[in-house]
């Protein structure tokens, strides 16, 4: 008899010892699991922020001279050279460091925008572009500072609409007097740091943004797809975009809100984040 009662005994303590496991146990895949949730935290929306407190510069100009070009088989190379003033190309902005975004090592520079198509940086004022014969063409040029945010003032940028005929000598076409969207930044890969503040801006010709004009630009990821409508003309930051691949949409609007028609009024582009290399 007194082995059976310490048989049952030691049953019974085996039985609580394993139930103070169990119920241990699930302690901790609870607390476990409440620390994983706790520590999820809700992505925050993509943002478009103005940026302020920029380095002005009133008294800086961009003139460009007649083209010239040099006939090559059914192409021809075109030559474009700009006169500077009260600009210094190649010195870093006064304000670049504090803008914590992505800066050009170079300095400041001037964006080469042809046929809307990713600017082309110019460190000196000159370049040279081959073009098909019996072909027209819209150049945009305006400085920029070397974080890349154009100068908006007076005087400081060029359109010029051109054809390049069939002997490759260029002709100058009529001043556009359309309302017209001229794509800038962002533009390539954001890498580390740089995907923080990533600039948006670009260029208007023959509008004044307000009631009657604005700019929809719409942001676009495997994950993302948010919609701003831009009233002002001014620089912004576009916050908490998504890793990888990413599609700005920008289109002219009219004052009833309908995208406008006609050369140069909608543009698009793609680019790349990754908080670090390689870039997937």
């Amino acid at each position: 008899m007194k082995n059976l009662h310490r048989a049952t005994a030691v049953l019974t303590g085996l039985a609580i010892t394993l139930s103070s496991c169990s119920q241990n146990n699930a302690s901790s895949q609870s607390a476990a699991k409440d620390s994983v949730s706790a520590a999820v935290v809700p992505k925050a929306p993509i943002s478009l922020d103005p940026v302020s407190d920029v380095a002005l510069f009133p008294n800086a100009q961009l003139s460009m001279n007649t083209p010239t070009s040099t006939p090559n088989g059914d192409s021809a190379k075109v030559n474009f050279t700009f006169n500077v003033k009260n600009y210094k190309l190649m010195g870093q902005t006064t304000d670049s460091a504090s803008m914590q975004c992505s800066n050009s090592k170079q300095g400041q520079h001037i964006h080469f925008i042809l046929d809307n198509k990713p600017y082309a940086a110019l460190y000196e004022p000159k370049h040279e572009v081959t073009l098909p014969k019996n072909s027209e063409h819209y150049l945009m040029a305006f400085l920029s500072r070397s974080y890349h945010l154009s100068l908006k003032e007076k005087g400081v940028a060029v359109l010029y609409h051109f054809k390049v005929d069939a002997q490759g000598k260029i002709q100058k076409l009529a001043d556009p007097t359309a309302p017209m969207l001229f794509y800038s930044r962002p533009k390539g890969d954001y890498i580390g740091n740089d995907v923080n503040n990533v600039l948006l801006d670009f260029y208007v010709w023959n509008v004044t943004l307000g009631n009657d004009f604005k700019v929809k630009a719409n942001i676009h990821s495997v994950d993302a797809d948010t919609t701003f409508t831009i009233s002002e003309w001014k620089p912004y930051f576009l916050r908490n975009l998504p890793m990888g691949k990413t599609t700005i949409h920008l289109t002219l609007l009219d004052k009833t809100g309908n995208p406008l028609t006609g050369e140069n009024t909608t543009v698009s582009r793609d680019i790349n984040l990754a908080h670090q290399e390689p870039l997937k």
